[in-house]
């Protein structure tokens, strides 16, 4: 006979991710959407937990270099690929061009959606380092903002264009 706390035992599983170029393994929940795994697995508190339903963008992280939602894609999908938060875009040689840009051109209010707009700004800069303001809010389109009205955080990311070299990320920090 089967004992009952048998039957309401969460089954888990192991999973490996290499997340701002360090390799984390932890056991989890296969349900875990992977924006729970980078907070409350790995203190990466950065990336924000907006809507749970894809529509705010804040909890925009890249997987092997392409902006994705975190809140849409299980931890373990994220399992042999390559995470980079917003914490990663600091490096010891400063600041982004694009947190500065945020920062220079007054580009959040609130700071909910701050991440998510910084991740999405950088991989855009990275594809296409000489936006229009026209390709600045097609970017940022999938990433809403309830403060501020985009318009400084289309400037900032403009900023951050004119002030990368050669548009792309920090030295070390290739997207």
């Amino acid at each position: 006979m089967t004992d009952i706390s048998d039957m309401l035992t969460t089954p888990t599983m192991e999973v490996t991710v290499n997340v701002n170029g360090t390799d984390v393994t932890k056991t989890i929940e296969p349900r875990l959407l992977l924006v729970h795994f980078l907070r409350d697995h790995l203190d990466l508190t950065g990336t924000h937990w907006g809507c749970d339903t894809s529509n705010c963008g804040a909890c925009v992280v890249w997987v092997d270099a392409e902006p994705v939602k975190s809140c849409t894609m299980l931890a373990a999908m994220a399992g042999g690929h390559e995470v980079r938060t917003v914490e990663d875009l600091e490096t010891e040689d400063g600041l982004d061009p694009v947190q500065e840009g945020f920062m220079k051109c007054h580009g959040l209010q609130c700071g909910f959606c701050t991440p998510g707009m910084m991740m999405t700004g950088r991989a855009l800069l990275d594809a296409n380092p000489d936006p229009s303001e026209a390709e600045i809010r097609e970017a940022i389109s999938g990433n809403l903002c309830r403060c501020t009205g985009y318009e400084n955080i289309v400037r900032s990311i403009r900023w951050a264009a004119e002030h990368s070299a050669n548009g792309s990320a920090p030295a070390g920090q290739e997207g």
